[in-house]
């Protein structure tokens, strides 16, 4: 295995992905598991979990195992780390990726529709990240967090007040849940994906309108997942990012530069 291969190894590792049941969290839980890493998987419906778990094992995996976990209802959290733990012992890295959007105009969005949002994208990555981090305090051990936030959380999108305010709140609730978890050797940090192609978005960006935001995109394409491994990685190895915490990096293909 060459150095860097080294220094990214996952290998002992313990690494819980929430919302695996599709698009960039199952992406994550494979890159994990193919660099060594033991992997929780969890989302709402086990069921959706299952081909993942059958591929993950078939694939080699060092552990595997899928819990149920509603990140809106705080006891299915605290039951879902509670079974992971259980299973395959102490988490020491959290990806917290579960989300959700609704697209409606703000004159026209409803309670319900804002607090499903929040509650998903805001509320219960803070609900999940304490849970673990509870345990690594409890157990005096480091670890490291990393919440999937999103370039909408630094630029407004119309029609997406919900989801935009929600990545904002999550983007500056992870330097917070950094500046007070330090002391405990807790990594907590935020990726700002810009737009990626999953199985869930291809058909809109096939459209004149994905196409439209496709060409505002300065490297005109895309993201790959694929293209994400290497930030996953080094936020998750101790040995790769041991003295970083409260950062919140962005891969946009310079979305960003446009708004500058």
């Amino acid at each position: 295995m060459s150095t860097a291969n080294n220094v990214l190894s996952l290998a002992g590792k313990l690494c819980l992905v929430t919302g695996a049941s599709s698009g960039l969290g199952m992406h994550f839980a494979r890159t994990l598991a193919n660099h060594g890493a033991k992997v929780a998987v969890a989302a709402r419906r086990l069921d959706r979990l299952d081909a993942l778990v059958e591929e993950l094992t078939l694939g080699g995996a060092a552990g595997v195992c899928a819990v149920r976990m509603d990140v809106r209802d705080e006891t299915s959290i605290k039951a879902g780390v509670k079974q992971v733990e259980q299973i395959l012992g102490p988490i020491d890295v959290l990806v917290n990726n579960a989300g959700v959007a609704v697209q409606s105009p703000s004159l026209k969005q409803t309670r319900r529709e804002w607090e499903k949002v929040l509650d998903t994208n805001l509320v219960g990555p803070f609900m999940v990240a304490q849970a673990v981090a509870r345990s690594m305090v409890r157990e005096k051990r480091s670890g490291s967090i990393i919440n999937i936030s999103s370039v909408s959380g630094m630029v407004p999108s119309s029609g997406l007040a919900s989801y935009c305010s929600s990545k904002a709140g999550l983007t500056h609730l992870t330097k917070v849940l950094a500046l007070e978890w330090a002391r405990h050797g807790i990594r907590v940090n935020a990726v700002c994906p810009g737009y990626f192609k999953t199985e869930m978005n291809s058909d809109f960006f096939d459209t004149p309108n994905g196409d439209r935001i496709v060409k505002a995109i300065p490297m005109r394409r895309l993201g790959d997942p694929s293209e994400l491994d290497g930030l996953l990685l080094m936020l998750a190895s101790e040995r790769a990012s041991s003295y970083m915490t409260g950062s919140v990096l962005t891969l946009d293909g310079g979305i960003m530069l446009s708004h500058l």
